[in-house]
Formats: structure tokens, C-alpha cells, sequence
């Protein structure tokens, strides 16, 4: 050690004095780089924790390597050694028992399988083994063929499914080799073997494995032997045993089985393929010739033979066969059917009876058949027996044939504890209980499918294959421990689809989901939409904080921060862009995003359309102007009154507001007379000022009758007019014209009937009325007469009573007076419905007014 010392002293000398050495800040850069390198990958998610299942630092592959370094080779050697090495593997990392989910301790008895070397408890194999015979012995039980079915009965490796008879289930725990029986834990050798040579026969040679009593199977034979080529053909080679075999590559040459011709194929393996060739042959009775392959010249034609038998009555039913054909079976010795006597009798008659008692033993095996020797079955036992039932509760005696059971139930519970039996009649030794089990499995995905016992369930049986995100790298693990259990270790590339806008992600290995953030450059065009795209990180997945705005009721209720990941938009666009005001005075350059036309400041100042004013608003976006001067429809407007003068006879100032010369007509109503002068007309100012003197008749006019009388006495018949109003012939009124004595009357029009006073004459009937009115006066003059007489004759009779009678008498004549000369209702209100008469008159005037308006 002292010398190594020595010799590694020197040599650092000789580093420090040459100058090669690294100085310090060389190596603490290549430290932080490596340090920054192995964060970065932690923080990407590339490698995952220590107990994530993979097999890398266990030192399997390292020994398994060393093993079967020397088997290397070629074709079907190379896959032999490939699934040795698996199925080893397999059998050295099997450290749970796929029955229980529970790991194999050294010191525990184990049980391998011989096919898949799985390593199982023994106690778990030997319950697996039984309860699987018993479940399908008890599916066999109402089978009629039950005893040969059971025969088939086997169980089955938890595995691999390789079906074993029941004999083969274990009762002891045996050395992998099994030539020791409970081989003692030593620390020092493999665990569950004994130590000493494995010496199990090697398959495809006599050969015995040379190995230490192992798990798993036998490598291929290691041994040399010198063989030849498969035809035989070529010289002995010196090659392993496990892959003896071998092909020279010429023809094979052999005789094949027709005897004819030799084989042509390359140098193979095994026998030969059979002869391709063909020929005409002959079938075994030489009805029939065909062509058939040389390989199988013998054939059957299909046809009966039909040839008369040696009875002379009968005819062969063989198939095509060779030789001569058989005897009659008929002509031969028969059995009667009881099977007593014997006799030969012509093919031609039946087999008789021998007359003796049958004697055969009946279904009831107690009792022998005591008809006469009969052809068919045998009938039923039909005698008598006290019988007990199987239960023992009741005795009855039936026919012998029979199985007398009684209809008790038996009330004992089965070997589940949990069932009662209800077996009709049972004989006590209850059948297991056939019912499903049901309960749920530690698994807690399936339900127990055994039948109905007592304990816990096995463990579930299934398994489920996990696999990295990318479906490559799989995994196997128990059914119930796919939650728990972290998916397993992948190196492949990712190949997750981008969650953002670049169509591939930054290259990272295979990970469980979410794929790190991604780094590169957003370059997405901006919204601005000048071209410019967005400098930054991509930000379609960023975590961003949830704000809770509702307070907590107390400290209990404080809640942890809540982030989720969401897209941000990209950051505004920085990029100058030249930017004019809206009213188009200067440009400036400005940021992109806020790059939008702005006011300056200024006054507009473009013309108005009144031609007189400019627009007095701040600098503003012109619409729909028609030039750079003119004022647009969003500019101010002139507020200005108008300054045009007005048109000659019209006092009225213009309703609009500033604008160019001629101002629009005048369109304020002013009143005036009608010619007849009883109606105001309402007029527009500038359509007065404008009509002519013919024109101006037409708007003075009212559109009534002129309410002047004309000399007849009528109205004017014109509408209302400026003039004289129309003659007495232009009248068209109807006047009537009665007689003298004014009793027959005659219409007349008002032109025709002047003048002429005695148009209608009195004819006799108006001389007998007036005869009559003349009698009719008389009398009433006469009672006229009469009634002032009695009239006269009250008034002096009133005035002797008053002048006689006291005073109450004349305040009642004086109250009766007064009642007699009161005034009449229209006689005391004549005043108020006068003023009613003239306020309805007035009121019917002012509504024709303001319609004619």
C-alpha cells in the first residue's frame, strides 16, 4: 500500500509540475454545470424516484450476462439462450406469491413451478389446488356421467394455466432440484436450494445440469459433441449439445416412403416430406382406378362391396376391403337371450327362447329376473320392502325398486356456517354449500367466484399491465396495487401532442402527464395585425393563482392556494408604428399597441356647409367629408342664427339656422278674412307673398256658401267670393204658394213664383171649411163671452168677501192670490238659459274655426 502511496504521490507531482492538473475555478464550473443540467432534468420530470419499479442496480442483468456469455450464437441457439435468460429472470425476481399478495421470505416453504417457475407458498399452492378439484367436482354433481367426468378432473398452475392431475399436488417443500426435503435457510447460498449440483436431465440431450441447485430453468447444455449434418452427408463437427444440430446446405438425397424416389429438399431435420408426385392406382377391392399421390397409393373406393355371402342369402355391407369376404354372422353360433343355452341355427331363422327362467339380476340388485327366458329389458323389481329413509326419521315399505326418502328438511348449516342446508331427507353429512361466495376482494374490483366458505377470500387472481404515457414500457402488478403503484421508467422520446401553438414540443423523455412548460419563443402574430409576432416565452400553459374573493368564517376555513393552468394572451406589441391625429395635422410615431389615431389637440377648422363658419370642436375623426376642407357629417354645426335678409311683406325671421343664401320659403301660418268675412283662414306666409291676384281670390276664399240674403230673401247660392252675389233668377229655391183662404198650398220655384200673388185659387171644399170656420168662430167668441161673464161674476163675489170676511180669512184668499200669480220656471231662469243658448253658440263657432285651421 505504502508503494501505491508512493507511486500515486509521485504522479500527482508529476501533474501539478507538467501543468495538467485542472485548476480549482475549472472544476467548480464543470460542478454547477452539472448540477445546473441535473435540475433542470428534475425539473422537466426525466427521472423519477428510486422506488419506481426498474430493474436498473439490482445486479440481474450483470449475472444473468455472466452466465450466458459463453451460449452466444446464431438462429434457433440464440432465441434458446433468450428465453432461458427470461424465464431465469422471472424466476429470480418472483419474490410474491401471486395466491396471497404477499411476499416470499427466504425462510418460507415454497413450491416452483415446473413450466413458468413461479415461486408460490406451499400452503397457498396446496388450498389453490384442492379448492380448484372441488369447485369442478361439485359442477359435475348432478351430471349423469359423473364418475367418468371426474376422472378428467385436474388443476392448474396460477400463472400459466399448465393443467396437473391431482396426484401432482405438493406435500412437501422440496430444493429447487428437488433432491432435498425442507433445506435449511443458509446465508451463504441461494435461498430454497440445497447447495449441490442441480443434475436435472438437460432437454434435447442426455446430458444433467451442471449448475448449484437453481430457481428457474436449466441454460441450455453447454457439453460438446461431434455430429454431423442432419442427411448425414457431411463430416462430423465439434458443436455445443444444445445446438447439435446442424445443416450442410445439400440436398438431402434420402429415400422417401413410396420407395421410388429421393427426397429433394435441403439438408433438414426429422423425416422426410412425403412424395409429391403422382400415379394411377388401384383401391383395395380393384373396382376403381385413379390417379393418386405416391406418398399414399392404398385408397377406398366408397362402394359396398356386395358380394353374396357363403349362406347363399345374404350380401357383404363392408366398405372396398382386400381378401374374401366374411362368414354370415347369422349362420355362426347364437346366444338365447338369457344367455343359457346355445344353438346354430340357419342364417335364415330367428333366435329362439330356451323356455328357462331368466334369472338376471333386476335393477334393485337384490332380487333376480323370475320371468321366462324373454327377448328386451328386464321388468322393474315389483316385491316389497320395509325400507328406512336416508335421514332415519321415517320407515315405510315400498317396492324395492324404489328410494323411499321423506320430505324433511334438514336444518343444519353447511360448512360456510352461514347457509342452512335444506336438503330434502339429507343422511346428516351435509353437501357443501354451492352458493357463491360474492364478497369483494382486497382488490376491491372483483367479487370472490368461489363457493361460499368461511375465512378471508383469496386474493384476487387478475393482474393489470401498467404502461409509461407513451404505451412502449409496460409493467405487470397485482390487481388492487395499479393506484398505488408509479407507472414504469421510460426512455423513449415523448410523444405526448404539443398542448400549444408549436407544432413539436422541446425533445424530453417519456413522463407521466403534464409535460414541462415549454420554452420557446411564442412568434405568434400579435392582434395588431401589422406582421409583427409576439417576442416571449410561450404562455398557452401558465399557472395562474385562483383569487378566492369570499372571507372565511374563521383560521378553520383558510384555504390553500389554488392555481390552475390557463393561456395568457400574449404582452401588448411594443413596435413604433407612425400614427396620424384624427383630424390629420401631424404624425408621430407610437408604440403598436397603443398605436390608434388620437386628437392632437388642435382646433378642427375645416369649412362648414353654411360656407360662413369653420368647426370650433377639438381635433376629431372627419366622417364622409368630401375633401380635406370641407367639414364632415360629425363636425360641429353652426350655431349661428341666419343672416340673409327676408323677402319683401314677410316679418317673420328664418327658422334655420346659418347657411348660404336663398333662405327656404317662409312656412309660418298667418290668418286672414275670407271674403264673407266670417271665417279666419290660416295661410303660409311665403306660398301668400308668392301667388298672383287670380291665385290670391282662391286663398281668400273659405270654401262655404256666401251667407248674404239675395233680393228674394234666399241665400247667395255662389261659394264665398269677392263681388256681387247672383241674381234672383239664378235662385233655385222651392217657395209655397197657398190659396186665399190658406188652405191648399203649391210648391214653386223662387224665380217663377215672383210677382204672381194669385196663382191657387179656393175651390168648393175651401168654401165649405170656410163656412164651417165661420160657425166654429162664432161659437167660440161665444164662449169667450160666457167665460168672461162668470170670470166678472168670481171677482165681485171675491171682492164682498173681502170686505166682509176677518183676517185669516183674507191672508188664506191673500196666500191663494199669491199662489196664482207666481211666475213660470222660464219666466224666473230666463237669464241663465239665455247665457247657456249663447255659450253653445259660441263653442259650435269656435269648433268649425279650428277644423277649417
Amino acid at each position: 500500500m505504502s508503494a501505491l502511496r508512493g507511486r500515486g504521490r509521485g504522479r500527482g507531482r508529476g501533474l501539478v509540475q507538467g501543468g495538467e492538473e485542472r485548476s480549482f475555478k475549472e472544476a467548480s464550473k464543470a460542478i454547477q454545470e452539472n448540477l445546473k443540467k441535473h435540475l433542470e432534468n428534475q425539473e422537466e420530470g426525466l427521472f423519477s424516484d428510486s422506488d419506481d419499479g426498474s430493474d436498473e442496480g439490482d445486479g440481474t442483468e450483470d449475472l444473468l450476462s455472466r452466465l450466458l456469455e459463453g451460449y452466444g450464437g446464431r438462429g434457433p441457439q440464440n432465441e434458446l439462450v433468450s428465453d432461458a435468460k427470461e424465464l431465469l429472470k422471472n424466476a429470480i425476481r418472483s419474490s410474491v406469491c401471486l395466491i396471497c399478495i404477499s411476499s416470499v421470505k427466504r425462510a418460507d416453504p415454497i413450491w416452483s413451478c415446473d413450466t413458468c417457475y413461479t415461486s408460490f407458498h406451499i400452503n397457498c399452492i396446496q388450498r389453490w389446488a384442492k379448492d380448484s378439484i372441488f369447485q369442478q367436482k361439485q359442477q359435475l354433481e348432478d351430471d349423469p356421467q359423473r364418475v367418468e367426468k371426474e376422472k378428467t378432473v385436474c388443476w392448474s398452475c396460477p400463472k400459466c394455466r399448465n393443467s396437473r392431475p391431482p396426484s401432482t399436488i405438493p406435500q412437501h417443500y422440496t430444493c429447487y432440484c428437488t433432491k432435498t426435503r425442507d433445506p435449511p435457510l443458509d446465508p451463504w447460498q441461494t435461498p430454497h436450494s440445497c447447495g449441490e449440483l442441480c443434475s436435472r436431465p438437460l432437454s434435447g440431450c442426455a446430458h444433467k445440469c451442471l449448475l448449484l441447485c437453481h430457481p428457474g430453468p436449466c441454460p441450455p447444455c453447454p457439453q460438446t459433441v461431434s455430429i454431423s449434418c442432419h442427411c448425414g452427408q457431411a463430416r462430423p463437427t465439434v458443436r455445443r449439445c444444445s445446438a447439435a444440430s446442424w445443416a450442410c446446405g445439400g440436398q438431402c438425397g434420402q429415400a422417401l416412403g413410396c420407395g421410388a424416389h429421393p427426397c429433394a429438399d435441403v439438408c433438414h431435420p426429422g423425416d422426410c416430406q412425403p412424395c409429391s408426385r403422382t400415379s394411377v392406382q388401384s383401391c383395395e377391392c380393384q373396382k376403381t382406378r385413379q390417379p393418386r399421390p405416391c406418398s399414399s397409393p392404398v385408397f377406398k373406393c366408397g362402394t359396398p362391396c356386395g358380394s353374396l355371402l357363403s349362406c347363399g342369402y345374404h350380401s357383404c355391407d363392408l366398405i372396398c376391403h382386400p381378401g374374401t369376404c366374411p362368414p354370415c354372422p347369422l349362420s355362426l353360433d347364437r346366444l338365447c337371450p338369457c344367455g343359457k343355452s346355445t344353438t346354430r341355427l340357419p342364417c335364415t331363422e330367428a333366435t329362439p327362447t330356451c323356455g328357462d327362467t331368466c334369472g338376471k339380476v333386476l335393477a334393485c340388485t337384490s332380487h333376480n329376473c323370475s320371468e321366462r327366458c324373454h327377448r328386451g329389458n328386464c321388468p322393474s323389481c315389483l316385491q316389497m320392502a320395509t325400507k328406512e329413509c336416508r335421514c332415519g326419521a321415517k320407515v315405510k315399505e315400498v317396492q324395492c325398486a324404489r328410494t323411499f326418502t321423506c320430505e324433511t328438511k334438514c336444518k343444519k348449516t353447511r360448512d360456510c356456517q352461514r347457509h342452512p342446508c335444506n336438503k330434502k331427507c339429507c343422511p346428516g353429512s351435509c353437501p357443501p354449500c354451492e352458493q357463491l361466495c360474492g364478497k369483494t376482494l382486497s382488490c376491491k374490483n372483483h367479487k370472490c367466484l368461489s363457493r361460499c366458505h368461511r375465512g378471508a377470500c383469496y386474493p384476487c387472481q387478475a393482474t393489470v399491465q401498467l404502461s409509461c404515457n407513451c404505451g412502449i414500457t409496460r409493467q405487470v402488478v397485482p390487481c388492487g396495487r395499479e393506484k398505488q403503484a408509479k407507472p414504469p421508467r421510460c426512455r423513449k422520446p415523448c410523444s405526448m401532442a404539443s398542448n400549444c401553438h408549436h407544432p413539436v414540443r422541446d425533445r424530453h423523455n417519456c413522463h407521466p402527464p403534464p409535460c414541462p412548460s415549454c420554452k420557446q419563443v411564442c412568434g405568434q402574430d400579435l392582434p395588431c395585425g401589422l406582421g409583427h409576432v409576439c417576442p416571449a416565452s410561450c404562455h398557452d400553459n401558465v399557472q395562474v393563482k385562483v383569487v378566492d374573493n369570499s372571507k372565511p368564517v374563521g383560521p378553520w376555513e383558510e384555504k390553500a392556494p389554488v392555481f390552475k393552468v390557463s393561456k395568457l394572451p400574449c404582452p401588448p406589441c411594443n413596435s413604433p408604428v407612425p400614427v396620424t391625429c384624427l383630424g390629420q395635422h401631424e404624425t408621430c410615431a407610437w408604440p403598436c399597441h397603443l398605436a390608434k389615431p388620437a386628437p392632437c389637440g388642435r382646433r378642427c377648422g375645416r369649412s362648414l356647409p353654411c360656407g360662413n363658419h369653420s368647426c370650433a370642436r377639438d381635433c376629431h375623426k372627419v366622417r364622409h367629408s368630401p375633401d380635406q376642407d370641407s367639414a364632415g357629417i360629425n363636425c360641429k354645426k353652426c350655431e349661428e342664427e341666419c343672416q340673409v335678409t327676408r323677402p319683401t311683406g314677410c316679418p317673420h325671421p328664418c327658422s334655420l339656422p346659418c347657411h348660404p343664401p336663398p333662405c327656404q320659403t317662409c312656412t309660418t301660418n298667418i290668418k286672414i278674412k275670407c271674403h264673407c268675412g266670417l271665417t279666419n283662414l290660416f295661410r303660409k306666409c311665403g306660398e301668400f307673398l308668392a301667388a298672383s291676384e287670380q291665385e290670391k281670390e282662391e286663398i281668400f276664399c273659405c270654401q262655404d256658401q256666401c251667407p248674404k240674403l239675395m233680393q228674394c230673401g234666399h241665400r247667395c247660392s255662389k261659394l264665398c267670393h269677392l263681388g256681387d252675389c247672383s241674381s234672383v233668377e239664378m235662385c233655385k229655391k222651392k217657395v209655397k204658394i197657398s190659396c186665399p183662404c190658406k188652405r191648399r198650398k203649391e210648391e214653386f220655384r223662387c224665380s217663377l213664383a215672383g210677382g204672381k200673388e194669385n196663382k191657387v185659387a179656393c175651390d168648393e171644399n175651401c168654401k165649405e171649411a170656410s163656412k164651417q170656420a165661420q160657425k166654429e168662430n162664432l161659437k167660440v167668441v161665444k164662449q169667450k163671452e160666457e167665460e168672461e161673464l162668470l170670470k166678472n161674476q168670481r171677482e165681485a163675489e171675491l171682492f164682498e168677501r173681502r170686505l166682509e170676511g176677518g183676517g185669516k180669512k183674507r191672508r188664506r184668499n191673500r196666500k191663494t192670490e199669491c199662489l196664482e200669480e207666481e211666475p213660470s220656471f222660464i219666466v224666473k231662469h230666463k237669464v241663465l238659459l239665455m247665457g247657456s243658448v249663447c255659450l253653445a253658440v259660441l263653442s259650435a263657432v269656435m269648433f268649425y274655426v279650428i277644423n277649417m285651421e
